[in-house]
This record gives C-alpha cells, structure tokens and sequence, in this order.
C-alpha cells in the first residue's frame, strides 16, 4: 500500500474566545475558529481578501495552553492533521452532519504580549511551541545588531 500524508499548517487569526471543555475521561479540549486569508487579483486587476475558516481542535496539554494563552484576535501558527466527523441531526431525522477540523498536534503563539496581557498563567513548557524569554530592550537589538568586518565570512 501507498504511503499517505494528513499535515496541515496554517497562520491565521482566531475568531472568537476559544471554547474549554473536558471529555468524559477527564482530557481537556478547546475548541476555536482560525481565520486564514488568500489575497489574489480580480478580473479587474484590483486586490482581494478571500477568508477561510477552520475550526480547529487541541486536547490534552495543547488545549490547557490554549485556555491559559489563545483569546480572540490571537495569531497562531498551527500544525495539525485533518479529519472529519459525522453525526445524524437531531432535528432533521436521518440527515448525516459533517464536520471538518484540523486536530493540533503543535501550535506557536505569534501575538505580542500586548495582545495577551489580560490573560496570565504559569509558563506552558517546552510544548508550547513558542519562545518564553523576556522581551529585549531596544537598546539590546540595537548591541546584537553590530556587524563588524571579522564577522563577514568573504
């Protein structure tokens, strides 16, 4: 049999608060719209935003850094696996409802602190998949910026 690949990656926007429930079992899940956006030209030469919509889904350790760190407006990079669920509608019966989702196996928060300053936890780990350090000064960059003759390698 043919070796197969599921991998999705996106860089989007979240679209409202993310949802936080836990399973029966006890495992948290969080679920959460993320919003990517395809720019291309019309048949009139002009720009144009066309919006996807994804709805996303992180368990375990992923969803507890989503709760702690993910709100509406954050940027996030995802990295996942597509699946698709179905159900019989309650109200129409005999109809079948599906579902696409991504389900996260990594994310990065990309959103400056600004963004998420009215949510503060303790640090998420090496799993959060972004960096933890405290944020440098200008003067820091302007010192790690310095270039000098010996450092050019021709």
């Amino acid at each position: 049999m043919a070796k197969s690949v599921n991998k999705v990656f996106l860089l989007g926007n979240v679209g409202k608060d993310p949802e936080i429930r836990s399973t029966g079992t006890g495992t948290m899940v969080a679920n959460f719209g993320l919003a990517t956006t395809e720019r291309y030209k019309d048949q009139q030469g002009n720009w144009q935003d066309r919006t996807e919509w994804h709805n996303v889904v992180a368990y375990a350790r992923l969803a507890e850094i989503v709760r702690d760190y993910v709100k509406k407006g954050s940027k996030l990079f995802i990295e996942g696996r597509l699946t698709t669920r179905n159900w019989e509608d309650k109200e129409y019966a005999g109809r079948k409802v599906y579902r696409t989702e991504i389900i996260a196996s990594d994310l990065s928060l990309l959103s400056g602190r600004e963004e998420g300053a009215s949510r503060t936890s303790a640090p998420a780990g090496p799993s959060a998949g972004f960096d933890q350090r405290p944020a440098a000064s200008q003067e820091e960059y302007g010192q790690a910026a310095e270039i000098s003759d010996e450092d050019i390698p021709f």
